[in-house]
């Protein structure tokens, strides 16, 4: 049997080199220049205190400060080197894993142009409606047979059903936020209450999180309760500089958008580098330490495809995104509309449970929060995990699925 053909990814593969050149090209110029003295560890402004340094960095730095500069500039270049080759090495791993995404997809409750609405089951289960963002895959929450939220909830007395978006055809590329709230969501919640019976709670995370309130604001009576996995609400806080930086990175994406008719995934993808840049360097570099075959590295490289796999934003629903949340912060500031409703939420009624993970790079907790505190009554659960950790990490299932399955399930 052939092998399967190496991986794109991971994307944008060339920005990702040209951080981790950059980075260790200004580490090596620096090491060369050092005479050895002892580095200021204090703001000479007085404003911040830095980090102190570590016990294992502070030795280290002795110790290099006796070496003369030939050998600094030497020991230098050979650690540089080991870093780039574990660089290297785990990227080259990624690529040409075995590993491939074999699970078959559900019974298709509803279809409606690119996007299906997944019925993973049972019939007598509770029904819930899961909303994913517009500009990931749905499979995050059906990841791989050992971690899917969907397919354990499914044998928890619940009826999970997942909207996949699916990928926008010529047809779809003039969608707004509104026609995606107001009439795809909308009609597959429909189609759920039809078959069920009764409208069924409904599930958003991260930026379909942002679509469950639109929905809520504007169709209440779709629904009767509401969960919010880290969704983001007021994109200025937590990191006052995140809305001016996306939003100039989307207005040099500007003509892409004009030209493609949406915003590429490659320019995504750098959007979501600039929030943590050295990323890529620290999980290909910890890929490479790990063994080949292990379930550590499989389960790596199928999250590194669901992350490769994005879709490309409608021109429309990208600039709304881009300038209307990033850059005007409409949400929080309660002027943002769907369908000319405003959505603010201390008019979305019904009971809420919003999950915030403590260790989101991704969505701020404080911007996560910001939507909790402005609902009337609302729960809050903050785990101590990531943005992607809390679906399909290892601590997931307790910290997450299980509070998860219980409030869907209480009466």
């Amino acid at each position: 049997m052939a092998s399967p053909l190496p991986r794109q990814g991971p994307r944008p593969l060339p920005l990702h080199l040209t951080i981790a050149q950059t980075v260790w090209t200004s580490c090596w110029l620096a090491s060369a220049s050092w005479n050895g003295a002892s580095t200021p560890w204090s703001d000479p402004t007085g404003a911040e205190p830095l980090p102190t340094l570590t016990p294992a960095l502070a030795a280290a730095l002795t110790e290099a400060s006796r070496l003369p500069p030939s050998a600094r500039a030497r020991a230098a270049d050979r650690e540089l080197r080991r870093r780039w080759t574990l660089f290297l090495t785990g990227i080259d791993r990624y690529r040409h894993h075995p590993y491939r995404r074999t699970l078959p997809d559900p019974p298709v409750l509803w279809r409606e142009g690119s996007a299906r609405l997944l019925d993973y089951g049972p019939a007598s289960g509770r029904p819930v409606l899961f909303v994913p963002s517009l500009v990931n895959r749905s499979y995050v929450l059906d990841l791989s047979a050992r971690r899917s939220l969907m397919r354990w909830l499914s044998g928890q007395g619940v009826r999970p059903l997942l909207l996949d978006w699916g990928t926008p055809g010529a047809l779809e590329r003039s969608l707004t936020l509104t026609d995606v709230i107001a009439g795809r969501l909308a009609r597959a919640a429909q189609a759920l209450a039809a078959r069920t019976g009764t409208p069924a709670p409904v599930a958003g995370y991260c930026m379909g999180g942002l679509l469950v309130a639109g929905l809520a604001a504007i169709r209440p009576d779709l629904v009767p309760k509401a969960l919010f996995l880290a969704t983001p609400w007021d994109f200025h806080r937590g990191d006052p500089t995140n809305g001016l930086r996306v939003t100039a990175l989307g207005r040099a994406f500007a003509p892409a958008i004009a030209l493609t008719g949406g915003l590429p995934v490659d320019a995504l993808q750098t959007l979501f580098a600039t929030l943590d840049p050295l990323t890529a360097i620290r999980k290909f570099t910890a890929l490479a330490r790990w063994e080949a075959t292990s379930d550590k590295a499989e389960a790596f490289v199928a999250l590194e495809d669901w992350l490769n796999d994005g879709v490309a934003l409608p021109e429309a629903i990208a600039r709304e995104c881009l300038e209307s949340w990033y850059g005007r912060n409409l949400t929080a500031r309660g002027a943002w509309r769907v369908s000319g409703l405003s959505v603010e939420p201390p008019h979305l009624a019904g009971p809420s449970l919003h999950i915030i993970p403590a260790n989101d790079r991704i969505v701020p907790p404080g911007s996560a929060r910001a939507l909790a505190d402005a609902m009337p009554g609302a729960e809050v659960l903050e785990p101590t995990l990531g943005h992607i950790g809390m679906v399909v990490g290892g601590a997931a299932r307790p910290m997450v699925w299980e509070p998860l399955k219980n409030w869907l399930l209480r009466d």
